[in-house]
């Protein structure tokens, strides 16, 4: 158990995924971890797009303008939420599959 726990705080703290590969689930944990990333620069593009628009409005015409350009970014759509769900319904399933999943042989004990 105190493997699951370490594997838990992994997932938890350091890297989705990280407690997979720990307990020694590779391809699962390294799945998770390139999910993870993509997630984090696909949100990251999402930010400094808007915040390029943002800078040049702000700068072209004034903070009028840029607040303009800000309730924009909220209209354009449900992308950055469901980038953000995605990652936290990947953080959850990672914490979760660390903690409570054995692997083969490891809930045995050999006498």
């Amino acid at each position: 158990m105190k493997k699951n726990i370490k594997a838990a705080l992994l997932s938890a703290f350091v890297l989705p995924g990280l407690g997979q590969v720990y307990k020694g689930a590779r391809i699962k944990g390294g799945i998770m971890i390139a999910l993870v990333n993509i997630f984090l620069l696909a949100a990251l593009f999402l930010v400094m797009q808007g915040m390029g628009e943002l800078l040049v409005t702000a700068k072209l015409s004034g903070m009028a303008a840029a607040e303009r350009v800000v309730e924009g970014l909220k209209e354009k759509g449900p992308t950055g939420r469901i980038l953000l769900a995605a990652f936290f319904a990947l953080w959850a399933y990672g914490v979760a599959d660390a903690l409570f999943r054995t692997e083969k042989g490891e809930g045995k004990r050999e006498d």
